[in-house]
């Protein structure tokens, strides 16, 4: 149902590959994310801890799902001096192109505990229905 388009991630995973750096020592994507299907709907979930959630901007242009996230710094002011700084700040964004079976005018966001979960519902169109058969059993018979 869904498709990659950053054509970077696919780059640095074989160059992860390649350089022997995958597994539990390799950096961790900014924006991870989780996609299934539960019944009727298909369901994705980003991590997106520490971002507020007024700092999360989803867009959907036909088949094309943008999620935009905004990592503000905690500490602010002048008089702070930062000691260690290892999560990263910004803007971050992931593209997911959606398949024609899901219904984007219908798409259900939720966050809580830094998870923004997505649940869009498979269209009609795509699921599955019986087909009823028209049988034409007006068969006469012949007498003789």
């Amino acid at each position: 149902m869904l498709m990659r388009t950053d054509p970077f991630r696919e780059l640095d995973r074989i160059t992860q590959q390649l350089m022997g750096t995958t597994g539990t020592w390799s950096k961790p994507s900014v924006m991870p994310m989780d996609a299934y299907r539960e019944g009727h709907d298909y369901v994705i979930a980003f991590d997106l801890p520490g971002v507020a959630a007024d700092a999360i901007d989803i867009d959907v242009e036909r088949n094309m799902l943008t999620v935009k996230a905004e990592r503000r710094p905690t500490a602010k002011g002048d008089s702070v001096q930062m000691e260690l700084s290892e999560r990263p700040l910004g803007v971050f964004s992931r593209q997911i192109v959606l398949a024609d079976a899901l219904d984007t005018e219908h798409i259900d966001a939720d966050y809580d505990a830094g998870v923004l979960t997505l649940r869009i519902p498979i269209a009609e169109r795509a699921k599955p229905r019986k087909i009823a058969i028209n049988s034409h059993d007006d068969r006469k018979q012949i007498s003789s």
